[in-house]
């Protein structure tokens, strides 16, 4: 058995098909006629367009709009001027050729990315490289990878499954896939949900290890791989597929109802989203509004820092679209370890706990922080818009943020511009000294949403990406729980929404004993609403509120995690 990360859930039975991307064989060159150069360059984008709007309509088709929108920001990048513009710089300025000018331009962006904190921006850095790989092999004419025609009961094996790849993908034919990157918030595996294919991701060598025509059978919530394994074992799956696809048609039923326990204690399930064209989503899954929208996208998408305009447009684009449901839009988190070239930020040693979000926002009034403040003010006259400020580790930092709203609600006042007056103004608890400090912030916001991914980081010490301490980066940890109750108890005690949009919200073991500690808002992909609510529906407040002092007197992560195996329904 191999173990990787259940990235779509399902039960996959069938035999592997490998994709195997042909070598891109090229040297750095020297080359004196720079125009000609970059006529190639132009070319060569021109039929990347091209080819890329022709697979934006199959994606459509076969995984739906939202999906097909991945592919069609690969586009926006590819025509990103502080992209294009550098892959041209370096052929003017170094005289190379456009093969190593494209590689090395889009290198430094992915770094970029690749640095960010969370699992969706360094997702863009994937995406470069997909550009990258694609570009390059237009320029040197070699034909892309097509999975289009594998046959029924194929099981797909890569290194990384590419938006690009997955576009071709006729999922009546594909049963799972294995690849050896990869996380739950990858491309891969956000197409492989939204077309039902079951996916283990970050499998070491999978590739290496595996031949065109082995039999497997895969566990895509598990993780787990069985390669050619016993008719005993492939009996014992076919059951499990069985009864998975009874479970999926059975969360229909939820669709529609109140997210409540089994005695009636409703709460709120809203979703995660990280642009505005994702909004439609959350309706379309049946999410009661937006806990988090990730402003930062709207600036790593862009060359310059985008316009109040444009930042009202988009805000106003989803307060819209979701309609008098409440959407939590978190200003500006940025920072050292996003450096986006056009903000100037310094190189830091640590910058995950340097100069960022609401740090970096307060020294930026003038033209970052007030801009989008403006902005989301103006939108809040659309439909209920909150505003949350991350990073918050001291009262002084959210208070000079509402001292700078009440600065610019008087400005639009002035001027007869409409916003929502009562505009709540809430924290993302993702610190250490914010949940020390939970009981002086829930007097000063108007709401509290933990973010329990970095909390979990902050509070044990540890980088989720290092192997090294991955066993401490755990919610599981009674110092993290911990630290959770008490930022919920002080939000209680205050009368205030006591939320969360980490990863936390929809572990389904987890979901009761947040239920039991007092949480009113759960934030969670748009793909584990349903999940989630049913989850929910099997508990009485009660029954929380007991398994709560269970866990609470545990004292390692896996004595906490093994009692809520044992006590985990479904």
């Amino acid at each position: 058995m191999y173990k990787g990360i259940g990235a779509s859930a399902g039960i996959g039975i069938g035999k592997i098909v490998k994709i195997k991307e042909e070598e891109l064989n090229y040297t750095k060159q020297s080359i004196e006629d720079t125009e000609a150069e970059k006529k190639r360059l132009s070319d060569a984008i021109e039929v990347f367009i091209e080819k890329t709007q022709k697979m934006v309509e199959s994606m459509k088709v076969t995984a739906g709009e939202q999906e097909a929108e991945i592919l069609e920001g690969h586009i926006m990048m590819i025509q990103d001027p502080a992209i294009s513009e550098q892959i041209e710089a370096k052929i003017d300025g170094e005289k190379i050729n456009a093969e190593a000018a494209v590689e090395e331009a889009c290198d430094f962006f992915a770094q970029i990315f690749a640095m960010a904190d969370d699992e969706l921006t360094q997702q863009r850095a994937s995406d470069l490289g997909d550009i990258k790989t694609r570009l390059i092999k237009i320029l040197l004419g070699i034909e892309e990878v097509d999975i289009s025609a594998v046959p029924e009961g194929t099981i797909l094996v890569a290194e990384d499954l590419t938006p690009s790849m997955t576009a071709g993908i006729n999922p009546a034919n594909v049963q799972g896939v294995l690849t050896e990157i990869g996380g739950k918030t990858s491309h891969s595996a956000i197409i492989c949900r939204s077309m039902e294919i079951p996916a283990v991701l970050s499998i070491e060598n999978i590739v290496s290890i595996v031949n065109d025509g082995d039999e497997v059978v895969l566990d895509g919530s598990t993780g787990e791989a069985f390669i050619n394994p016993e008719a005993s074992v492939v009996e014992e799956y076919k059951a499990k597929k069985a009864k998975f696809l009874e479970e999926k048609a059975a969360l229909q039923k939820f669709v529609g109802q109140k997210s409540q326990t089994a005695d009636g204690h409703v709460v709120e399930l809203v979703a995660n989203i990280g642009g505005p064209d994702e909004a439609e989503g959350v309706l379309e899954r049946d999410g009661e509004g937006v806990g988090l929208f990730r402003s930062e996208f709207l600036f790593m998408e862009s060359d310059a820092i985008p316009s109040e305009e444009a930042q009202f447009e988009a805000y106003k684009k989803v307060a819209e679209t979701l309609d008098g449901k409440p959407v939590i839009i978190r200003t500006l988190d940025i920072g050292g370890d996003k450096a986006l070239p056009y903000l100037g930020l310094p190189t830091e040693e640590n910058p995950f706990l340097g100069f960022r979000a609401v740090r970096f926002c307060l020294q930026r009034k003038e033209d970052i922080y007030k801009p989008q403040l403006r902005a989301l003010l103006r939108a809040s006259a659309f439909g209920k818009v909150r505003i949350m400020v991350p990073l918050v580790t001291c009262v002084d930092e959210l208070r000079a943020v509402k001292a700078i709203i009440e600065e610019l609600k008087q400005e639009l006042d002035a001027e007869g511009i409409a916003y929502d007056k009562d505009i709540q103004v809430g924290v993302m608890m993702e610190t250490a000294a914010a949940s020390l400090i939970a009981d002086i912030l829930a007097k000063e916001a108007d709401f509290f949403s933990i973010g329990t991914n970095d909390l979990t980081g902050y509070t044990m010490a540890a980088d989720r990406g290092n192997p090294d301490v991955a066993y401490l980066y755990s919610a599981y940890n009674p110092a993290v729980l911990r630290s959770i109750r008490n930022i919920i108890s002080a939000a209680n005690k205050e009368d205030i929404m006591a939320g969360m949009c980490g990863e936390a919200a929809s572990d389904p073991l987890l979901v009761p004993v947040l239920l039991g500690f007092g949480l009113n808002e759960f934030s969670v992909s748009a793909t584990a609403i349903l999940a989630t609510r049913k989850v929910m529906s099997l508990w009485t407040m009660d029954e929380c509120k007991a398994l709560v002092d269970e866990v609470m007197q545990l004292e390692t992560e896996a004595e906490v995690k093994a009692l809520l195996e044992e006590r985990a329904r479904s």
